[in-house]
């Protein structure tokens, strides 16, 4: 039973390293999913306050690095705020209009738009934003990559 159990576990935590290119997914809930089959299958006892204090911690450290590496992405091309909105719902609708290729095309062409339709911005700046746009959802992906792997090494840790 043990490999059922955490063949689970481990198909929701993969799921969840998923999310980071496919933000339709809710890698925080599936990472805690993961965490909650784990109390379910063989205990809660591990889980103290410690634990949920350090996992919250890096839930909001999550969340942050979301907004931060955008941000600091279209900003330090020369965005507004124009730039992060477009680039935010072009990483949600891109791959839905064209598979695969929207989740990196999506927040390109979200700031492009974005600058272009709302601030009126050159072309050829629209595109350096949008490249910006790129480089923020990229370091994005890494940072959050990197905050998952802890809390989930954090969890093997308590739980090992």
């Amino acid at each position: 039973m043990d490999f059922l159990y955490w063949t689970a576990i481990i198909v929701v935590l993969i799921i969840a390293f998923i999310g980071l290119v496919y933000p339709i997914i809710p890698s925080v809930l599936f990472i805690i999913a993961g965490f909650l089959l784990y109390g379910l299958f063989y205990s809660f006892e591990p889980f103290n306050w410690l634990f949920w204090t350090v996992q919250f911690l890096f839930v909001a450290l999550l969340f942050g690095a979301d907004y931060v590496s955008n941000l600091v992405g279209v900003k330090r091309f020369g965005g507004s705020k124009a730039g992060v909105w477009g680039s935010t719902i072009g990483l949600l609708i891109g791959p839905f209009i064209i598979p695969i290729a929207g989740i990196i095309l999506g927040p390109f062409i979200g700031a492009v738009f974005g600058e272009l339709l709302v601030n009126r911005t050159d072309p050829k700046q629209a595109v350096k934003i949008g490249f910006g746009s790129l480089i923020g959802f990229i370091s994005s992906i890494i940072t959050k990559g990197v905050i998952q792997l802890v809390m989930i090494g954090y969890f093997l840790l308590i739980v090992l």
